[in-house]
Formats: structure tokens, C-alpha cells, sequence
């Protein structure tokens, strides 16, 4: 703990001090920071920290690598340091006068992030169904655990109503969420994801059909939640005080849930169609060519931070067809970075860099990625490229074989076997296994400059 305390005080110190940071906040790797002035921080010192594995600025916010579980302690160290300051950061009149200066620097970074911001919370929850309904399907094979199922058939009732619970909510978990990030009231955005769920839409004609509960999955809820926002803040300017309290919710519900039903969710749904249909038709006829192209470019898209566009995807495939194609194509990405990583570690006489590569190949098999690619791949720039394309050839097989997950997304790595339908699990492995025996010859063969010490 003593070494955590101690980078979040040196952080504090590279961005300016707790008086610059506008947000602060954190998700499974990065320390996420938004700042009143750039001009304060001093990303050099930042980049060389011990315990950083890399800096990346994605719109007005600036991002550093420190590892899986290690980031939330951080940003909590950072947050008992700001406390015990007395200062604080800046109040809520500063705040709001910086955020609107910064507000139009980079529109559509800042769209992905709040897009990510919705689902990033629902992380541990999708990560615990997919393993849960992995050993589900462990259980029920005859073949390993014998005749387990049938003498125990209320242990895997339990297991199954734990695994499934995720997805019973799901909508109402997004528009809790969306509200919290568009600006609206929670229990609000709640309302409106349960209208659009609410099993009476079915007893409800209109237009001459029969409303469909659930149409249009997320993708509706999003819609009509960042509605319900808008509408509830323009009625809160509107309104009088003395009675914006009990008009404001009424009036937004009705406006809201009316324009909702009548084109929101019919165009959720139209988007939903459109993105399962159409992912699932890319991969089922793309084969080993989609399959290179999605995987060979995801590592670009990571570093861009365009990759948070395709978590509704991911979403929306399970949803429509109760698995996920997608995800283990992409995730051979990191899987080839880590033969990538391999091949440095064999070929570097640098010491540091060595020190770096075994710090983050266990999380990197694990399906971390970040702190090899910023902190051996990318830097060396030839390794990340043969990462790339140990990558495609994994990702070529992965959608040949039509290998897909139960889980939306949060595992990758060797865990994501475990969630693997039946009957491909070996497939996975297999595609695991040549990815990173790719991503190790292309990288040996591309070789790169070994830094000095």
C-alpha cells in the first residue's frame, strides 16, 4: 500500500495538483483525469513513473496505465491524499465554467467515452455470468463431471438463475446508468429502460401491431434515456421552483415514455436488427478475411479509443442471438501481442525493458493488454505491428471456426475459454496457441532498435 500511496502522490504532483483535476476516476487499468490546465501537467515525469506503463489523451481526457485492480487503489489514494489537502479540487462553479470552455474540443472522444462510462459499471456483473454459465456448461458434460447434472439438478437451477440475472435487469442497469452519465435522475432513466421492458406492451396495439417489449434492446434505452435528460433539464429551466419538483418528473415520463413508444423504440429496434443482423452476417460470411481485418486493426482501435463504439455490439449480439461471435475474434488482439511481447523478452538485452515485459505477461494471458502495448509494444514500434499480425491470423481462424462466447464483453485472454459454447472451446485454444506463435515470428522476423539502458 505503501507504493500505491506513493505513485498516486507523485501523480497528483505530475497533473498540477488536486486544484487542477476537474474528474477523476478510474477503470480496470487507467487512472482517467480531465484538468483545468494542460499547460500544468508534466507528462514526462508522468511517463516515467514507476508503476505507469503508459500515457495516452483521448479528448480532454488523459489517461495512465497502471494495471488491472491497481487503478481503482490509486485513484482511491489519490482521493484520501485530496481529502487530507483540505483544499480539495475545484467548486462546483469553477468546475462548471471549465467544463463548458472544454466542452466542444473533441465531440465525438467524448461521445465514445460517456458511451463507455454506461457500460464500464457493468463490467463485474458480465464478467461473473460468463463465468458462471461457463461452469454451467462444465457441469452439464457427462464426459468430465459425469452424471453431476442429473443428481444435482437444483445446485445448476441456482447456478443458472445466478448467471442469467445480469441479463433479466440489463436494461434497467443501462438507463440508471445512462442518466447518471447524460445529467438526468437515476431512478428516472430506471422508468423509462422499464416502460420499454414492461410485458403489458404486448396486450398494446398500435398502428395495427401488437408492441414488443424489450424491442430494440440497449440501443432503445439509450435513446429515450438521453431524451428523458434533455427534457428533464429543459423543464427544470422552465418550471417554476415551487412546483417543478412534482411537474417536472410527470411531465417527462409522459412526454418521454409517449415519444418512445411511438419512434424511439421502433427505431431502437430497427438499429438493434441492423447490428446483430449485420455483424453476424459480416462474420458468418467473411470468414478468414473479416475475421484478419477485425482482429488486425482492434489494437489501432484501442489506442484511439474508437473501440468503446463496439460495446453495444457486443451487447447486442448476446440479446438477439444468446452468444457473442465478436468477442473472441478480437480478443486474439492482445492475444498476439502477447507472442509479440514473448519475442522482445528474447531478443532485448535491456534490463528495464525485460523488468516490464514480465510484469505484464501474466495479465497480458490474462487479457490485460494495456501495459504491454504501452509499455513494450508500441514504444518499440515494429513489435506492435507484429502484434497486429499475430493478431489477424488469429483473429482468421477464430471467425473461420465460428467461435463464439456467451459473455458480452470484460474477459479475454485464456479466461474467455471458459466461457466458450460448447463444443468450440478447443478451437479457441487452438487459435490462442497460433496467434501468439504468430505474434512472435512476425515480431522476430520484423525484429526492432533495443533501446539502451
Amino acid at each position: 500500500m505503501e507504493k500505491t500511496a506513493a505513485l498516486a502522490s507523485d501523480i497528483l504532483q505530475g497533473i498540477g495538483g488536486e486544484r487542477n483535476i476537474l474528474r477523476l476516476e478510474n477503470c480496470m487499468t487507467r487512472v482517467r483525469v480531465e484538468v483545468l490546465d494542460d499547460g500544468q501537467l508534466d507528462v514526462a515525469r508522468l511517463k516515467n513513473l514507476p508503476g505507469v506503463s503508459g500515457y495516452v489523451k483521448q479528448g480532454a481526457q488523459h489517461q495512465l496505465i497502471v494495471g488491472p485492480g491497481k487503478a481503482a487503489q490509486v485513484v482511491d489514494a489519490m482521493r484520501a491524499l485530496m481529502g487530507a489537502g483540505g483544499a480539495g479540487m475545484l467548486d462546483d462553479a469553477e468546475r462548471t465554467k471549465a467544463q463548458a470552455k472544454a466542452k466542444y474540443k473533441a465531440p465525438m472522444s467524448d461521445a465514445l467515452r460517456q458511451l463507455a462510462n454506461v457500460f464500464i459499471p457493468l463490467i463485474p456483473a458480465f464478467i461473473a455470468s460468463g463465468l458462471i454459465t461457463g461452469i454451467i456448461n462444465i457441469l452439464k458434460r457427462p464426459d468430465i463431471v459425469g452424471d453431476f447434472a442429473t443428481q444435482y439438478p437444483n445446485m445448476l437451477g441456482i447456478l443458472g438463475i445466478f448467471g442469467s440475472a445480469v441479463f433479466a435487469i440489463m436494461n434497467i442497469l443501462v438507463g440508471v446508468n445512462a442518466a447518471k452519465v447524460f445529467g438526468g435522475s437515476l431512478a428516472m432513466g430506471g422508468v423509462m429502460a422499464g416502460i420499454l421492458s414492461s410485458p403489458q406492451l404486448a396486450q398494446i396495439t398500435l398502428f395495427g401491431e401488437a408492441l414488443q417489449p424489450g424491442r430494440g434492446g440497449v440501443i432503445a434505452v439509450l435513446l429515450v434515456v438521453v431524451l428523458m435528460c434533455w427534457i428533464e433539464k429543459k423543464l427544470r429551466s422552465l418550471l417554476p421552483g415551487s412546483i417543478e419538483l412534482i411537474l417536472n418528473p410527470l411531465l417527462t415520463t409522459l412526454i418521454t415514455g409517449s415519444i418512445a413508444i411511438v419512434a424511439l423504440q421502433p427505431l431502437g429496434g430497427w438499429i438493434s436488427d441492423a447490428i446483430a443482423h449485420g455483424a453476424s452476417l459480416a462474420i458468418d460470411r467473411g470468414g478468414l478475411l473479416v475475421g484478419a481485418i477485425l482482429s488486425g486493426t482492434f489494437l489501432p482501435l484501442v489506442l484511439t479509443g474508437l473501440h468503446q463504439g463496439l460495446v453495444p455490439i457486443h451487447v447486442e449480439l448476446v440479446q438477439a442471438h444468446g452468444y457473442n461471435a465478436l468477442l473472441p475474434i478480437l480478443s486474439m488482439a492482445g492475444v498476439g501481442q502477447v507472442g509479440a511481447a514473448i519475442a522482445v523478452l528474447m531478443k532485448t538485452r535491456n534490463a528495464r525493458l525485460k523488468k516490464v515485459i514480465k510484469g505484464a505477461l501474466p495479465v497480458g494471458l490474462l487479457g490485460i493488454g494495456e501495459p504491454l502495448i504501452f509499455g513494450v509494444t508500441l514504444p518499440l514500434g515494429k513489435p506492435f505491428l507484429g502484434a497486429c499480425l499475430g493478431g489477424a491470423v488469429g483473429g482468421a481462424l477464430i471467425s473461420y471456426w465460428k467461435v463464439a462466447t456467451v459473455i458480452t464483453f470484460g474477459i479475454s485472454g485464456l479466461p474467455l475459454a471458459l466461457t466458450i459454447v460448447t463444443g468450440k472451446v478447443m478451437l479457441y485454444l487452438l487459435g490462442y496457441l497460433i496467434a501468439v506463435i504468430a505474434g512472435f515470428l512476425f515480431t522476430w522476423l520484423l525484429g526492432f532498435n533495443d533501446p539502451e539502458e
